[in-house]
């Protein structure tokens, strides 16, 4: 078992967005809390923004595969939508037996924020595994930067 992480977590570190350990993107969307959440919660609605897993086809049981657009390589995801908090945790890994927590997708209601009702506000947070290396985090986090405004522009524009 590998030694654990000792570093300290340095919020000003020069990493690509801040972090070594998680990347989170956040952005104000004038749809509601509920219209987002089940645009998150639809596995197969990740083809129009996850770009680590696009062509997304279902396998069944809330599990799905993309390939990426960065390699070829293919990405599972199982899908786990929790209505009550409105959360969705996206369990991913390169297999289907593999699948492991890394990435959430968190909505909270404009109104809860001072905003109006119609409006709501989306957080993607992805951790970082221990064998993930530098060059492929840093790549991560411009791809969750990129991946919030898709999110933001697909219900804004619900298409």
């Amino acid at each position: 078992m590998p030694a654990p992480d000792t570093r300290p977590v340095d919020a000003t570190s020069d990493r690509t967005r801040g972090s070594h350990l998680a990347h989170c993107v956040t952005a104000s969307v004038s749809v509601d809390a509920e219209t987002a959440f089940e645009f998150l919660a639809d596995g197969m609605n990740q083809s129009y923004w996850a770009l680590g897993s696009w062509d997304r086809r279902s396998l069944g049981d809330g599990i799905f595969v993309g390939t990426s657009l960065f390699d070829g390589s293919e990405l599972f995801v199982r899908v786990v939508p929790r209505p009550e908090t409105l959360v969705v945790d996206f369990e991913t890994g390169r297999s289907p037996d593999s699948l492991a927590h890394h990435v959430e997708a968190r909505v909270i209601r404009g109104e809860t924020l001072g905003r109006p009702a119609e409006t709501c506000v989306v957080t993607l947070t992805i951790w970082r595994s221990d064998d993930v290396d530098d060059a492929t985090w840093d790549l991560l986090g411009h791809c969750f930067a990129t991946e919030i405004q898709m999110i933001r522009g697909r219900l804004e524009l619900r298409f």
